[in-house]
């Protein structure tokens, strides 16, 4: 929107001129200053994606998560594996002494010093260990997708980023020019003043449009270095990087004829529906386990072990393995609860897959009809730029002959120059509908 707003402003501005004035159309144009005294580094937009992809944090912060849900599921997983410990143990008491209170047994105490192990494995639960590990595996899988989806948001933010820049500095260039232009009015108007075969009305004229021209050169230099602040942070940089950005030379292609596939394409490939999906797989893993804690537990324990300082009533080796059976009974409906709570939570997700794909089909349609009026927008504009051309050639004929008005005159200049940066304009706003619609539907980069 501030971009548009500062395209209208310079259009109005530029209301007189000489069209011989005007910079030919294979001259070389200046690199816009940058803020920084170094020269600038030639950037191409391939080059500016790499970068954001090493730099920018979110991506960091994405591939982070992705990976912490992997030790997740590590986590879960460690359920179904025994858990072994080593012990040792030293105890000086009276022998034989008994624990009198504090427990509903009676164990004897006798001093010694002893070493073993235990191993503690679980059997079977029914599922709930299983279900639990396959949810977080769907979740670990449903965080890659995460990370995938800001890939793409990144991607998205510097091709904007990159094409606004290079639309900025044409708007530089535009300006550039008419300040120029401006400046030889001026000076032949002055020489004509001089010589009595102009008004002073018309130098004034000039002088005021000159002085319009280079405080709208000056706006459109500070929003070319906020564009260029902007391209910067979403590459990772803290500061403004001076860069001469390279334009693309691939050729622009008609969008596609039908929408219907490109819908199709954008839900089985988005990476946020796909993220999505998962975490309804999670879910529904983990309202099963939920059901399954009303199911039995089993699990075996093993010890062993050695006493080599003890008393004579202790034998010097000792050994035990054993079976235990948790049944549940009733725990105050929290089990009912949590499983209750658990399927509320799967169905919500479901109904937000579902608006995110209907969401989708909306905003792949949208941009596939932006693309379309941009295609079509690039033979209008084409069209305005040569009958602006060819008016101004009129008007500038008419002008020097005494037939016309320099009212006449500029306002085929403003005419003109609305069509050129229309025609420029054009250019930028179909590559990004471009990106925009390649971004919907999750296009390989």
């Amino acid at each position: 929107m501030r971009r548009r707003t500062v395209c209208l402003s310079l259009l109005v501005a530029l209301t007189c001129g000489l069209a011989n004035a005007q910079a030919p159309a294979g001259s070389a144009k200046s690199q816009p200053s940058s803020q920084t005294s170094t020269s600038p580094t030639p950037l191409t937009l391939a080059e500016a994606e790499a970068i954001a992809l090493k730099n920018n944090p979110q991506i960091t912060v994405g591939r982070l998560r992705a990976l912490a849900a992997e030790q997740y599921v590590r986590e879960t997983r460690s359920a179904l594996l025994p858990n072994a410990y080593l012990s040792l143990t030293a105890v000086d008491a009276n022998p034989g002494s008994r624990i009198a209170a504090g427990f509903l047994n009676n164990p004897i105490l006798f001093p010694r010093a002893a070493g073993g192990a235990s191993v503690n494995q679980l059997v079977t639960d029914f599922g709930r260990s299983s279900n639990l590990l396959s949810s977080s595996e769907f979740s670990a899988k449903a965080e890659d997708q995460n990370a995938a989806a800001t890939r793409a948001d990144i991607l998205l933010a510097v091709d904007q980023a990159f094409y606004n820049s290079l639309d900025t500095q044409a708007l530089v260039h535009v300006a550039e020019e008419t300040v120029e232009a401006r400046q030889t009015l001026v000076d032949k108007v002055q020489a004509l003043t001089s010589a009595k075969l102009k008004s002073e009305l018309d130098l004034s004229f000039s002088k005021v449009e000159l002085a319009r021209s280079k405080l709208l050169l000056l706006e459109a230099r500070n929003n070319y270095q906020a564009a260029l602040a902007g391209l910067s942070a979403v590459l990772g940089y803290p500061t403004e990087q001076n860069f001469q950005l390279v334009e693309e030379t691939s050729p622009l292609t008609p969008p596609a004829s039908d929408v219907q596939p490109l819908i199709q394409q954008a839900l089985e490939q988005r990476p946020e529906i796909q993220a999505l999906q998962f975490e309804v797989a999670s879910a529904q893993k983990f309202g099963n386990a939920e059901h399954d804690l009303w199911r039995p537990s089993v699990s075996a324990l093993g010890v062993v072990g050695e006493a080599p300082v003890r008393d004579e009533h202790i034998p010097n080796w000792y050994g035990a393995v054993g079976v235990n059976i948790n049944i549940p009974v009733f725990n105050g409906f929290l089990y009912n609860a949590r499983a209750k709570a658990a399927d509320l939570q799967t169905e919500a997700d479901r109904q937000r897959l579902r608006d995110l794909e209907n969401t989708t089909s909306r905003d792949v349609r949208v941009s596939w009809q932006d693309t379309n009026r941009a295609y079509e927008r690039l033979s209008v504009t084409q069209q305005l730029r040569q009958q602006a051309d060819l008016a101004l050639d009129l008007a500038q004929a008419r002008y020097t002959l005494g037939l016309g008005s320099i009212v006449e005159f500029t306002q085929a200049e403003l005419q003109k120059t609305e069509a050129d940066i229309a025609d420029t304009d054009a250019t930028y706003q179909y590559r990004l509908t471009q990106l925009a619609l390649a971004f919907t539907i999750a296009a390989p980069k």
